[in-house]
């Protein structure tokens, strides 16, 4: 069977199983069913071969044990399943959150800003709604207050107007378009610095929420809450912990609790409990954060009012640092708001899928079930072992670890959560490990355990005992993701990666790693200048050398020919020389005067002039 073909029909096993679940009344996502199917399939119990082509027999039968499990709501198994894709699917760390917020808030901005970067006002009305929308983004860009408030849109654009005039609107609307949307964001986060500065005069900001304050008190109760969960998970857990050891040590016992489902309540808790430790980090970080940021909002405001103070102006150059400072820093405090109440979101949401458990053993149940019995929690099965170490002369090819040997012991990656390595696939039973007894580094993992005892056993044979782990993976679906065992099943991805349901989920793809690396140029480049390829350029030079043969060479010499020589000249680069030389000068000549005699006529006929001259010579003057 194809890839293709083997996808149409996991394709067609998933909708038939969900089109059946939502029959029966219980709809169910795409990828749980997914998850199920492969659990299902890899379930020992169940004799399927992932490796073999399914019959429509085997295909009928998996989709009615997947509608069985689906469709058992007192199961705490499926409850943990559930737990896992609500929180793959829904939970982020904190850097992924708030970029994803901040990409929200760009897109729903975006509107506003493309309309003011696009707009070319001529006129003054015009202009005028250019500014309105910049005021409109301004507000919006900050998160403080309401664009319906009067009170606020006007206090908006007063601290808009400081800082940017309406009659420098033309010069705004010369700007290329990165240049606007990189004014805007300025603006709001002058005006916001403005706004704050205003509110803690006691000149404004009526509307601004005092988030510093409200963050003082949402924290520690969140994180109590958070607190509350996890120490009920601890009490099941060992209540469960010393109920399954009890059934181990007395057969009778083993009789009378195998039918209750302990083994799946406890990796339930277990899997709220490790998720509960998620969201403490992240509240814990977030507390470290809003007290780190208020110091410095304090600071940074102090030091505005002192450049402030009762100046009639202030240099731009000092104060508008501040401003944008203090308006960082508030969208700092904005941001842990978002992400308090995403974590408390998150820790609603987680609360839900630990009622199966709780309703399946209620207090007066687990009471009378331990009566007799010593609970022992987790501080107490450690300190039991305080002292006990591995002797690492007793093993030859093993390697050991220990805390105080090795740098940065915190950040050493531990299979299986911490827990110990040799009780999950014998006992079936989830105790923490002690790395003090000694980490066991086999194949590049490493692995602690609950005793020394139990160190000794697996070192004998670790990939015996980690094969047995598999197979009560395999058995309980739901300790692939609690014990992190998906390099284990690498066709098993996280819930969060499964974003295609219908991906093939029956034959495991199989991978290795390699890597190889070559020299850019091993040998020196060889370029031959008289290669050709093609013939009839080879035939054309063939003929020409063939012609050569023919030819003769003469030379001759004369009798001056021995005084030809090799002659050479130096010159110097001409120059872009100009002079400009003047001289004033002037003279004066004698006014001339000559005279004509005999114009007028006498008695003869005939005109007789006479032309006298009287002009002085030159050299006379």
């Amino acid at each position: 069977m194809s890839s293709d073909q083997t996808r149409n029909v996991v394709k067609e096993i998933i909708r038939e199983i969900g089109q059946e679940c939502a029959t029966q009344g219980q709809t169910v996502s795409e990828i749980l069913v997914a998850f199920m199917v492969k659990a299902v399939a890899l379930d020992p119990r169940n004799d399927f071969k992932v490796d073999q082509i399914l019959t429509k027999e085997g295909v009928q039968n998996i989709i009615q044990l997947c509608v069985t499990r689906l469709l058992d709501t007192t199961n705490p198994s499926l409850s943990t399943i559930k737990m896992q894709v609500n929180f793959d699917m829904n939970y982020a760390n904190r850097a992924e959150f708030l970029s994803e917020q901040h990409h929200v808030l760009e897109a729903r901005l975006a509107p506003v800003v493309r309309d003011i970067t696009d707009s070319c006002p001529h006129l003054q009305e015009e202009m005028e709604n250019v500014y309105q929308k910049i005021v409109s983004y301004v507000l919006l860009a900050s998160g403080l207050g309401s664009p319906t408030d009067i009170g606020v849109v006007r206090e908006v654009t007063a601290a808009l107007q400081s800082v940017f005039p309406q009659r420098e609107i033309m010069t705004f609307t010369s700007l290329g378009k990165k240049n606007k949307e990189q004014q805007l964001k300025t603006f709001a986060m002058l005006v916001t610095g403005i706004r704050l500065y205003n509110k803690a005069c006691g000149k404004g900001g009526s509307s601004i929420d005092d988030l510093p304050a409200i963050l003082n008190e949402a924290i520690p109760s969140a994180t109590r809450t958070i607190d509350e969960g996890l120490n009920n998970c601890h009490l099941r857990a060992h209540q469960y912990t010393a109920l399954l050891e009890s059934m181990q040590e007395d057969q009778h016992r083993h009789t009378q609790l195998s039918s209750l489902k302990l083994k799946e309540a406890l990796f339930n808790v277990r899997q709220y409990e490790a998720f509960l430790c998620i969201l403490l980090s992240d509240a814990i970080t977030s507390a470290q954060e809003v007290e780190k940021m208020q110091v410095q909002f304090a600071t940074t405001m102090e030091q505005l009012k002192n450049t402030v103070a009762n100046k009639v102006s202030v240099d731009a150059n000092k104060v508008f640092p501040l401003f944008i400072a203090l308006s960082n820093l508030w969208t700092g405090f904005q941001d842990e708001m978002l992400l308090l109440k995403f974590l408390t979101s998150m820790t609603n949401n987680l609360q839900q899928f630990s009622e199966i458990q709780s309703q399946l053993f209620s207090e007066e149940l687990l009471t009378s079930l331990l009566e007799g019995l010593t609970v022992k929690s987790d501080e107490e099965r450690l300190r039991e072992t305080i002292g006990t170490r591995v002797n690492v002369s007793d093993f030859k090819n093993q390697e050991w670890l220990f805390p105080e040997t090795i740098e940065h012991f915190d950040q050493l990656l531990i299979q299986y959560h911490g827990f110990c390595a040799y009780a999950i696939g014998v006992k079936g039973l989830t105790l923490p490990g002690n790395p003090a007894i000694g980490i066991l580094k086999h194949k590049e993992k490493c692995y602690v355990f609950s005793s020394k005892e139990a160190a000794y056993i697996f070192a004998q044979d670790p990939d015996k005992f980690i094969q047995l782990n598999v197979e009560k993976a395999k058995e309980y679906a739901e300790l692939i993701q609690l014990l992190e065992l998906h390099h284990q099943f690498e066709y098993l991805v996280p819930y969060a990666q499964a974003r295609a349901p219908d991906e093939c989920l029956m034959k495991p793809t199989v991978k290795c790693d390699s890597s190889s690396q070559t020299d850019t140029h091993i040998l020196p480049p060889t370029i031959v200048t008289s290669y050709e390829w093609n013939e009839w350029e080879m035939r054309r030079k063939a003929i020409k050398l063939a012609n050569l043969r023919r030819k003769l060479t003469h030379a001759m010499q004369t009798d001056l020919s021995n005084m030809r020589r090799q002659n050479c000249t130096q010159v110097y680069l001409p120059k872009d020389v100009s002079t400009q030389t003047k001289r004033d000068n002037s003279s004066n000549v004698p006014r001339p005067q000559i005279f004509l005699e005999g114009l007028r006529g006498q008695s003869s006929p005939t005109t007789h002039m006479v032309k006298v001259n009287l002009t002085r010579a030159v050299d006379e003057t």
